[in-house]
């Protein structure tokens, strides 16, 4: 199957920073078999696989290098900015697994950024056995949780569990037994842990663990903070609307910015650019 593959690095304005993502373009999606073959090749934590090439209506697909995952906020960022070079800034359609994803690329500084509108958002409350279940993999204790921020399941295109800590220097301090985490996640089928400490009112950091994905951790997750930023709004914790910035991947070495906006209703807006690798 014909088709370009490009990699870049979003929500960064450098190449050592951000989540690397693969973004292929074609006439036509290969099948399942290839499309996973190539993500396994790339590596990344997610390639995006985009077709046709033309029109602003396309159907886009996420590999992971050990299985398709529904819905990826950092490689649709990618992807929005491959779009804008090579088809031009302005208002893209995506179709994905879990519905229709609003792309819009436009230029900032002099460098392209793309912002994806999510789908519906939704999340339901952790229930006391998954809480810890997930603590113990983590080491973590209920002390170390932000009474402010309960622990939930949130949605918005894959399903994360945040979990908001009290302390940076908690958040800061990240080991967990991969093993059984993965194999819980894949149970309770989650994408990520969402795990935050609120800063301020409009600053997070973030960190999110990905083993099912085949990955130790992600430098950077736009469905995670589509995710978190529905549960905010949708649990009452904040007044909408509102904007917010999640930095993540900076004890990985790999910082990385995301912007969120949160309408009073409606999809959530993460907003960032890619540079190629």
């Amino acid at each position: 199957m014909d088709g370009t593959l490009y990699r870049l690095s979003a929500f960064s304005t450098h190449p050592s920073g951000g989540n690397p993502a693969g973004v292929w373009l074609g006439d036509r999606l290969p099948d399942s078999a290839n499309m996973q073959r190539i993500a396994a090749e790339v590596g990344y934590s997610e390639t995006a696989f985009i077709a046709p090439l033309t029109g602003t209506a396309r159907t886009i697909r996420y590999y992971s290098p050990e299985a398709e995952v529904s819905f990826c906020g950092h490689a649709t960022i990618a992807a929005g900015v491959v779009l804008g070079r090579t088809a031009g800034v302005g208002d893209y359609r995506l179709s994905t697994r879990v519905g229709e994803v609003p792309v819009t690329v436009h230029e900032r500084e002099g460098t392209l950024e793309a912002s994806l509108v999510s789908v519906a958002t939704r999340h339901q409350p952790a229930s006391a056995a998954l809480l810890n279940e997930v603590l113990t993999c983590l080491g973590w204790s209920p002390d170390d949780l932000d009474p402010n921020l309960p622990p939930a399941r949130a949605y918005a295109g894959a399903w994360h569990l945040v979990l908001a800590v009290v302390t940076e220097e908690r958040l800061n301090r990240l080991e967990y037994d991969f093993d059984r985490l993965k194999a819980l996640m894949q149970r309770e089928q989650l994408t990520t842990l969402q795990l935050v400490y609120r800063d301020r009112d409009q600053l997070f950091h973030a960190r999110n663990p990905f083993p099912v994905g085949g990955v130790v951790e992600d430098p950077a997750t736009g469905a995670a903070a589509a995710a978190l930023g529905g549960y905010l709004r949708d649990a009452g914790l904040v007044t909408t609307p509102m904007s917010l910035q999640i930095r993540q991947g900076e004890v990985m070495g790999r910082p990385s910015l995301l912007r969120v906006d949160i309408p009073a209703d409606g999809g959530i807006v993460v907003t960032g650019g890619a540079v190629d690798m």
